[in-house]
């Protein structure tokens, strides 16, 4: 009978197998696959921006964020299933580098097209939501705009601090989900720790290239002027931060720790 999951040694090793496609797959490829991941991680965000514009009042602050982080988690369930590049989730390929699979520079090289890829995919996201006229005026667009102006203003300290325990999170759903050999238990291992991190209140650097730019889109429309919201927050006191912050969680919390249980001292296979 075919195993149901992979063993944490076995997960190890099907992702650093996997990131040897690093050195063999087209940019355009590359390009594609992480704009996908944009719209996808876009998706989750703004349904929870939805679910949780007026949940609060009528179940408590706790039980809205747990709402919020439920139906954000199809970001990474489409992600996964159907296949994208995420550059949170790619912090797992430095178990490659680590183990010598992939080069360091390969590995840079793919987190900067991935990460503008998911930028362009994000910000095309949400002016397409701001295009749809759905979020016009009202109190959704109120909530949109708190939220943004909230992840704006955060202290440089405290968004690296959230992005570290954010992307901590998001990789061991995708180690997870890698172990799943069904998409049930895909789908399972991608809930479980998104909706934590969510609920949690952390910080994931491609969530926030969809929320703040709706939220700069919709002040802009409705003409509400704050100086800590503006495009220049947005890159250097959240997005700057958080994506230090996700990088050193998913690098040193997963893809050191497992590479050191489970391959350090090892040679590498022969490609």
């Amino acid at each position: 009978m075919e195993k149901r999951f992979l063993t944490p040694g076995e997960t190890v090793q099907a992702i650093v197998d996997n990131a040897r496609r690093l050195s063999t797959q087209s940019l355009s490829r590359t390009v594609v696959l992480s704009l996908l991941a944009g719209f996808y991680i876009g998706f989750g965000a703004q349904l929870a921006t939805v679910v949780t514009q007026d949940a609060a009042p009528i179940v408590g602050v706790g039980i809205s964020r747990l709402l919020g982080g439920s139906v954000f988690s199809i970001g990474l369930m489409l992600v996964v299933v159907c296949g994208a590049e995420l550059f949170t989730g790619n912090s797992l390929l430095a178990k490659a580098a680590l183990h010598g699979q992939i080069s360091w520079w390969q590995l840079a090289a793919n987190w900067l097209v991935v990460i503008l890829g998911n930028l362009a995919g994000s910000l095309f996201f949400a002016w397409l939501m701001f295009r749809s006229n759905l979020w016009q005026s009202g109190h959704l667009a109120d909530h949109a705009i708190a939220i943004a102006r909230d992840k704006s203003t955060l202290p440089f300290d405290v968004a690296l601090v959230r992005g570290i325990l954010c992307n901590w999170l998001v990789c061991l759903a995708v180690f997870m989900a890698t172990a799943a050999r069904d998409i049930s238990g895909k789908v399972l291992a991608c809930y479980i720790p998104i909706m934590t991190f969510v609920a949690s209140g952390f910080e994931h650097s491609v969530a926030n290239m969809y929320f703040i730019p709706t939220g700069l889109l919709l002040a802009g429309r409705l003409g509400v002027s704050d100086p800590g919201l503006t495009w220049g927050s947005f890159f250097f006191d959240n997005l700057l931060p958080v994506t230090l912050g996700n990088i050193l969680g998913g690098v040193v919390f997963v893809s050191f720790a497992y590479w050191y249980i489970h391959l350090r001292g090892q040679r590498p296979a022969a490609s």
